[in-house]
């Protein structure tokens, strides 16, 4: 059976990089590459969406990821314990007529012993802001070590 580590029980350390290792595959806005740390039977809550399965999953970031333009996102670790993670985010994208969000949210993670996330549990709220309110400034794609993290923004 496949293995993603870091493997559970999280320490605060294990748990934080785990959380890099989502940010950075979610910011390839790749949904192949994504759904490959989720168990083949994972079960979201993602905004009014309750996919199950990495294919239904698939198909969300497709959709997502098709309407979200020019995404970048931050997450940063709230809390750890056992196989669940806590982690906070923030993402800013722009629609196809131009206008800007920042989408604020938590999500609630449980893995499986082989380190695969088998439960995403997210709430999500998006905020419309002008251009220059922009915070999230890095080529799309990874985010640079040396940019400021959501608590270093404020947010």
């Amino acid at each position: 059976m496949e293995s993603k580590p870091p493997l559970p029980p999280f320490t605060p350390e294990t748990a934080a990089r785990k959380v890099r290792m989502a940010e950075d595959a979610w910011n390839t806005r790749d949904p192949d590459r994504v759904v490959q740390v989720y168990t083949e039977d994972t079960r979201w809550r993602n905004r009014a969406e309750f996919p199950v399965g990495r294919e239904q999953v698939r198909q969300l970031l497709q959709r997502k990821w098709a309407r979200e333009l020019d995404y970048r996102l931050i997450k940063e670790l709230w809390a750890c314990s056992g196989e669940r993670i806590s982690v906070r985010f923030a993402y800013e994208w722009h629609d196809d007529s131009g206008h800007w969000y920042r989408s604020y949210g938590n999500e609630n993670w449980e893995f499986n012993e082989q380190g695969l996330m088998r439960r995403r549990f997210a709430s999500i709220n998006d905020l419309p802001i002008a251009q220059e309110e922009r915070k999230f400034h890095w080529p799309l794609g990874r985010r640079p070590d040396d940019h400021p993290g959501l608590s270093d923004l404020g947010l």
